[in-house]
């Protein structure tokens, strides 16, 4: 590595994969003025990337596509440091690339792994290249493909010097805010904080996923309300109050008002005389199923291993599991005979919708929470030091989860925190926005049991809040059925040292029945 070496000296950047994400990262650093090296194991994905550029003509640097490997980091090397972006599955494929370009590698390269990673393997990887002096950053991306381009909202974690030799590159490319501009990309923390940040992100994406979800089923299933009313519908929550400048919402409003066309799109999808491309999608999500997707298992995982409770998170996976293998489901659908979602003429609507907006902004809440605790509490653990504030200032943009009342209200209370927040229930301004909608997320989830519709997300939201904000809870009942049959024993109530006390073995055992 030449000393001293800066970012300016950068020109071109190396990107491995390239589907929809590789290609569209590819489109945006070259918009950005830097040429781009872009290869793939699959040689079809490579044509079709040339295709896609060669129709393109906003590049302003250079693309060059490779088909064999070693040719492609030969294309990094007149620069005093090789910088490869990793746009590919998570686990092996990761490790599989790494194997071929290893001996190409030398020591100062920087790979900055932009795939849904696990943590681990992310520390695994930068243990192996230690001795080589090659730096392996673990970045997360977000914001889809379209960010991919357009600019993501981005949460590299590993190597200080590292990051900060790209950063400038980074921010350049990166999603900016709409509040002060700022790009949303920051240093998160050593090792694997970067690509655990961005895991935890998907799983409050995910509480979010299925919070929305439940809504569209409530209005239309139950209230009878056809798409492009509901469209409207949230459009006008993302215009104002709480649920202000919220992607899911705003995408939502897309969705529901995207009628067919007599020549669809340009994969021929959507083709129809009448009639909403909604009708033609499924209702089987199934990235859980095909290991395409594991960012949301681990953030449940995690959360139990970190004995943080995420039941907005955890019910929105199992809600997406049970939908994803869709011929059993039918099958169990046929043996059980469960109610159907009821269509009811329900005469007051306006307050019906009024109050699922509120339980919508409850239930993100939740999410966010619940998302925003298991990171501290990793960051503790893992001795990783990571801000939430800036956490927050990343998700301003460019990204999934991106929600401004919510922003509004944490990023500058975590900021301008003097000491890390484990309990984001703790903070005033949580706590009230959580109290003042309370009646608005119990009031909906009483309606949807009702009418039999689908609410896990919404209904796991009301009862964490219950729950954690119970004083003594029926698990008092399970703490004594765990001493009488495996002596687990207990604290007593109102002893000093007892109550509260830790959350360690208790100190009493009653012999229930004798052995």
């Amino acid at each position: 590595m030449a000393p001293n070496a800066g970012i300016s000296q950068v020109t071109r950047i190396g990107i491995v994969g390239a589907g929809n994400m590789g290609t569209m990262m590819s489109f945006g650093f070259s918009e950005n003025g830097l040429d781009v090296s872009i290869w793939d194991v699959s040689e079809k994905n490579v044509d079709q990337a040339r295709e896609m550029a060669e129709q393109t003509k906003t590049l302003k640097g250079k693309i060059d596509h490779f088909k064999d490997i070693h040719e492609f980091s030969k294309s990094l090397s007149s620069q005093p440091r090789k910088i490869f972006v990793f746009s590919i599955t998570h686990g092996w494929p990761a490790d599989s690339v790494l194997d071929k370009i290893k001996d190409d590698l030398k020591a100062g390269d920087i790979i900055l792994d932009g795939g849904n990673e696990h943590y681990r393997n992310t520390e695994r990887r930068q243990n192996e290249l230690e001795s080589k002096g090659v730096k392996w950053i673990g970045m997360g991306v977000s914001g889809g493909y379209q960010s991919a381009r357009r600019g993501p909202s981005m949460s590299p974690g590993g190597d200080r010097e590292a990051i900060e030799f790209v950063l400038p590159l980074l921010e350049k490319f990166s999603a900016k805010s709409m509040v002060d501009g700022k790009p949303c990309v920051q240093y998160m923390g050593p090792r694997g904080a970067g690509h655990y940040v961005k895991m935890v992100h998907n799983g409050i994406e995910n509480g979010m996923l299925s919070t929305v979800c439940e809504a569209w089923g409530f209005l239309n299933k139950s209230l009878g309300l056809p798409y492009d009313e509901i469209g409207k519908i949230f459009e006008q929550w993302n215009a104002e109050g709480e649920l202000q400048n919220t992607y899911l919402i705003q995408i939502g409003s897309e969705i529901c008002g995207r009628k067919k066309t007599r020549q669809g799109d340009q994969h021929d999808e959507g083709k129809g005389e009448t009639g909403y491309v909604l009708d033609d999608v499924l209702d089987k999500v199934v990235q859980d199923d095909d290991n395409s997707e594991g960012t949301l298992f681990w953030t449940v995982m995690d959360a139990a291993q970190r004995h943080i409770a995420t039941p907005t998170i955890a019910a929105g996976h199992f809600f997406r599991v049970a939908s994803g293998n869709r011929a059993q489901r039918l099958k169990v659908v046929e043996n059980l005979k469960i109610p159907k979602p009821q269509q009811v003429d329900a005469k007051d609507k306006d307050n019906l919708i009024e109050a699922l907006r509120k339980a919508v902004y409850a239930s993100f809440l939740c999410s966010f929470c619940q998302g925003l605790e298991l990171i501290a509490r990793a960051s503790k653990d893992e001795g990783w030091d990571v801000n939430l504030g800036k956490c927050i200032q990343i998700w301003r943009a460019g990204c999934i989860i991106q929600e401004d009342h919510i922003a509004d209200m944490l990023e500058p209370i975590l900021l301008n925190a003097k000491e890390p927040i484990m309990n984001m229930k703790l903070i005033d301004e949580v706590a009230s926005e959580l109290r003042d909608n309370f009646d608005a997320l119990k009031q909906t989830t009483l309606k949807a049991i009702e009418w039999d519709n689908y609410v896990p997300a919404i209904s796991a939201s009301l009862e964490y809040l219950k729950y954690v904000g119970g004083g003594m809870l029926a698990t008092q009942f399970m703490e004594a059925e765990m001493d009488f049959f495996g002596a687990h024993a207990y604290d007593r109530p109102h002893v000093r040292g007892e109550d509260p006390g830790r959350p360690t073995k208790g100190a009493h055992h009653y012999e229930w029945r004798p052995a």
